[in-house]
């Protein structure tokens, strides 16, 4: 395994202690000796990551740092399946802006994480490659969507990876693993590039070691994209500026409906901590309140898959990825390519989101969705009144059993509770690991802040990390 944070890394490629053809062998020996034990990459092309090493610009932000890639975010040349079935032989044509975006500030992708397929879950087990293991807790669910990617970067096989967030697909898996994991603004990263699973929710963004890598990767990922319509046009700045500023005076919000009697003891005693630690260092702790809190799933589950269902029709089984063989007529080789290639999460999605956008439902059901949604928005907005930050568990429970949670889908589902509103709001938020006992499982504190405070949001979490240390 190996360990170290993009800013040590840096220091050593700089130095010429390491080469960036050094570090991408040392890792990809990390990936061979160790991957069989959490399945965190689904592929990773060794010869091609040392072809990009051999020319890596060291002057650059990002030079000759290897960041690993989910698997539905397109990388020109190399599979990109979303760990689907449906896609097993489909190779990108073109890179992600994201990822173009890594390259023009030197980084070197490499490695094809492993995910809940097409983005579809929160324990990593819904992928045509297998489940994959949490190496900070074996045995337990490493999160999802982005498994791998948080995975990947727990277990030293990678030393960061970008991910997406559609309703804590990267903050879940980080606070499972016990990473720091970003979701930025909603238009602040562009979605080009990332196979849509709920396109007004979607985003993508980083899974790393510690806080300052997360500004690193941020600032090299952010700008306006022409190739998609909801990118932001707010000019790129440095998130870390602040890092290390004082705190002392700023409001964080604790919204009373995040005390549930439904969080685990050890959730709880995160969120005492980090309400000690935060208060200690000179912040303000408000409770406020999100009315509409206990809608937030329902809503969201409608609205995310009604937009899954239109998103993933084009997957038919004539234009590209996979085709049932022997069909009578084009009836059946869309109903069996449709059978075969998506896997059960999947078709429970589409089933119910084309339910709700159906005649005679649409109204009953996603037109509400939305009215929520707004709701959900006023919400945030009157707290972002009186509070600068909002505090909050991640998810209610540490990660559990991988094979044997003994959870229904909708239990799952209600595991997203505290990360969902984000996503319908379109609010930046954070993960930061809680330092839990000996033995204890990972458990993330989660930072909201309001639309595009990601500087002041990565300020915070520095500042609780380092209360943590």
């Amino acid at each position: 395994m190996l360990k170290g944070t993009i800013t040590h890394w840096r220091k050593q490629l700089t130095a010429g202690t390491i080469t960036p053809k050094e570090l991408v062998q040392e890792l990809a020996t990390a990936m061979e000796q160790h991957n069989s034990g959490t399945n965190a990459f689904i592929s990773w092309d060794v010869d091609k990551a040392l072809q990009a090493a051999e020319t890596a610009d060291l002057s650059k932000p990002l030079g000759g740092i290897p960041i690993a890639i989910k698997d539905n975010i397109c990388l020109k040349g190399e599979p990109t399946r979303c760990a689907s079935r449906m896609l097993h032989n489909f190779v990108a044509p073109y890179d992600a802006t994201a990822v173009n975006k890594l390259r023009n500030a030197g980084a070197i992708p490499f490695g094809r994480t492993n995910m809940d397929e097409f983005a579809m879950g929160s324990a990593g087990k819904n992928s045509a490659y297998g489940a994959t293991d949490n190496p900070a807790a074996p045995g337990h669910a490493p999160g999802g969507s982005s498994s791998g990617s948080a995975a990947a970067v727990a277990a030293g096989m990678a030393i960061a990876a970008l991910g997406s967030d559609t309703g804590g697909s990267i903050r879940q898996p980080a606070s499972h693993c016990g990473i720091v994991g970003l979701k930025p603004t909603y238009g602040r990263v562009s979605r080009y590039g990332l196979v849509a699973f709920a396109s007004s929710l979607d985003q993508i963004g980083p899974l790393t070691q510690n806080v300052e890598d997360a500004a690193l990767l941020l600032n090299s990922l952010c700008g306006h994209d022409e190739h998609d319509s909801t990118s932001s046009t707010l000019a790129t700045e440095d998130f870390s500026a602040e890092l290390g500023h004082s705190i002392k005076g700023v409001r964080i919000g604790l919204p009373k409906e995040y005390l549930s009697s439904g969080n685990d003891a050890a959730v709880t005693n995160a969120l005492q901590q980090a309400i000690t630690k935060l208060t200690e260092a000179g912040a303000e702790i408000v409770e406020i309140s999100l009315p509409h809190a206990e809608a937030v799933v329902a809503a969201y589950y409608i609205i995310a898959c009604a937009e899954a269902s239109s998103n993933l029709s084009r997957f038919d089984g004539i234009r590209y990825g996979y085709r049932a063989e022997n069909t009578n007529g084009l009836d059946e080789l869309y109903s069996r390519s449709r059978a075969e290639g998506f896997g059960s999460e999947v078709k429970r999605r589409i089933i119910l989101g084309t339910y709700v956008l159906s005649s005679g439902f649409y109204d009953a059901y996603y037109a509400k969705a939305q009215k929520v949604r707004a709701l959900v928005a006023q919400d945030f907005a009157e707290a972002f009144r009186k509070v600068d930050f909002i505090l909050g568990p991640v998810a209610p429970t540490a990660a559990p059993q991988l094979h044997n949670s003994g959870m229904s889908p909708l239990q799952v589902y209600l595991s997203d509770i505290y990360t969902i509103p984000a996503n319908l709001a379109g609010l930046p938020g954070i993960s930061v690991p809680c330092p839990q006992p000996q033995g204890g499982l990972p458990i993330g504190i989660q930072l909201l802040g309001r639309h595009y405070a990601e500087t002041a949001l990565l300020r915070v979490a520095s500042a609780l990390e380092q209360a943590f240390a």
